[in-house]
């Protein structure tokens, strides 16, 4: 039964999708974790894979760039292909000192500028939080590493032109990532009643530009991010 996004069919998807934005980093996740993987759908040039880890069944969908996009998929994913929960294997932008490049981060939370959430619960500002059992799973699965961060992270609208006095305040506050799409994935999950998680590897460093990472370099350096992400996945 396809969507207007999504051409599988029931059954297609396992309970667990990993979701990374770049529609080549989903192949690459794909091919690296499951050599049984096959491709479910294409739309768009969307690609989605299933297959097993470990005997455990596991999907791998893009999601593309920005809450707009990844809302739509995960809508799908939840409403159509009872899909149980989705976690978002992404890069995101360091705002603190105490994160550097290649870091990772489990976002605990997701504050955002964006307008999405403010419609969901009349006089109500949503709180865009991870599902706690994938959160725990993550941490665990991190053991001691003192590179991987458990924190809130920002979900913005615009990927320019934000205002630069924001940086410093979200860091006082305790944000130490900022990215596009987690705080859309968190309500989402939330009103299915689904569970959700980012982790995200920093791959730019809004304080300090001089070690940030290549478009390749994004695309292929997210072995920690994805290891953590898989033990959500099946926890």
């Amino acid at each position: 039964m396809a969507t207007p996004h999504i051409a599988a069919e029931k059954g297609d998807f396992a309970p667990a999708v990993l979701m990374p934005g770049d529609p080549r980093r989903a192949e690459r996740i794909a091919s690296l974790l499951m050599p049984d993987a096959r491709k479910v759908s294409d739309v768009r040039g969307i690609g989605a894979y299933t297959g097993t880890v470990n005997g455990k069944p596991l999907s791998v969908m893009a999601s593309g760039m920005g809450m707009p996009s990844i809302g739509i998929y995960a809508n799908e994913l939840f409403a159509e292909y009872d899909v149980r929960r989705i976690i978002r294997v992404g890069t995101a932008g360091g705002l603190a000192p105490k994160v550097t490049v290649g870091d990772v981060v489990i976002a605990l939370g997701a504050h955002t500028d964006s307008a999405m959430n403010t419609s969901r619960i009349p006089g109500i500002h949503f709180s865009a939080v991870a599902s706690y059992p994938l959160v725990a799973a993550a941490v665990a699965a991190a053991g001691d590493a003192t590179n991987v961060h458990v924190a809130p992270v920002v979900s913005r609208d615009h990927f320019y032109g934000n205002p630069p006095e924001q940086i410093q305040a979200l860091a006082d506050y305790g944000t130490l990532a900022v990215e596009m799409e987690a705080a859309a994935l968190y309500a989402v999950a939330a009103q299915h009643d689904r569970e959700a998680l980012a982790v995200l590897t920093i791959s730019d460093h809004l304080l300090d530009h001089s070690q940030d990472m290549s478009a390749q370099e994004r695309e292929e350096n997210f072995a920690r991010a994805l290891l953590l992400a898989v033990a959500a996945a099946h926890c």
